[in-house]
């Protein structure tokens, strides 16, 4: 649809492959093709606002700077309260994790709705990243992840700008969603331990931020077990497990409601229910 409306113009050359071969391999056949300073990744099913691409690029003047993404946004927001959530999850994801991270040089995933990356470094990081193996077969998933990584590696900063906004279809059935969580799940951790060779090199917190995502996860889940050991052998409540998880659930919301000025994120609290009883399980088999 979109070659059919914009074939005609001058300013766009299409390539069709053959047959489907996965995005990493699209990727790839588009950027050798193409001859501009700078590549715009954008995912089939994400609009961006029109001044995205201004904004990425002044943030690319830079020389230092390799990748810089937008801030993403659920476009089926109003469909379920599983898309409002998700939309909670990605202000988040940006506004505070890779806000943080960009601001000490190093956004450690340029999420592929919309990323921004520079093509001659590309072009130096193509062979590794056509390569990546998982389980001994070429990988088709983490790419976005992964291309970040080897942009640190090559030397480059990441960075973040908030106000390059993308809209995206988020997952609207819970199915759907924990599919995509298991991928993620499994890219974050191979990925990271790609990233690890790399820490010493950048800032301190960015140390600590992986320590964090990580350490923090494992810590919820030990309490969770513990609380339900305690349940199981005593058969009593947990109830100082409930109050110190429900009490940092209700700072993170109220913290995240007053930044964004929106009271929705309240409701973020249920999220907590989700990545208990779903999130954690799901990780755990991720990492397995």
């Amino acid at each position: 649809a979109q070659r059919a409306a914009y074939v005609d113009d001058e300013r766009f050359n299409f390539t069709i492959l053959a047959k489907n071969v996965g995005k990493r391999k699209a990727q790839i056949a588009a950027i050798t093709q193409s001859s501009g300073d700078l590549i715009l990744n954008v995912d089939s099913d994400t609009t961006i606002a029109p001044d995205v691409v201004s904004k990425l690029a002044h943030k690319m003047r830079d020389p230092a700077v390799g990748a810089a993404m937008g801030q993403m946004k659920a476009s089926n927001q109003a469909d379920t309260w599983l898309t409002r959530l998700i939309d909670m999850e990605y202000w988040l994801a940006c506004n505070e994790e890779r806000a943080a991270q960009a601001r000490f040089g190093a956004v450690m995933c340029c999420c592929g709705p919309c990323a921004m990356y520079r093509r001659s470094a590309m072009l130096s990081l193509l062979d590794q990243y056509e390569t990546q193996l998982y389980r001994g077969k070429p990988s088709d998933f983490g790419e976005d992840r992964h291309l970040t990584i080897l942009m640190l590696s090559a030397g480059f900063r990441t960075e973040y700008v908030p106000s390059a906004i993308a809209a995206t279809v988020v997952p609207d059935t819970m199915g759907v969603y924990l599919r995509q969580q298991l991928r993620w799940a499994r890219s974050t951790f191979r990925d990271t331990l790609l990233a690890l060779p790399l820490m010493p090199g950048l800032d301190r917190y960015l140390t600590l931020d992986v320590i964090g995502q990580n350490g923090g996860l494992l810590l919820l889940a030990l309490s969770v077990l513990t609380g339900i050991g305690q349940f199981a052998l005593t058969a009593t409540v947990p109830w100082w497990t409930i109050l110190v998880i429900g009490s940092m659930t209700l700072v993170r919301c109220s913290v995240a409601a007053y930044r964004a000025r929106q009271l929705r994120f309240l409701g973020f609290a249920l999220h907590t229910l989700v990545n208990i009883f779903l999130l954690i399980p799901l990780k755990a088999y991720a990492l397995c």
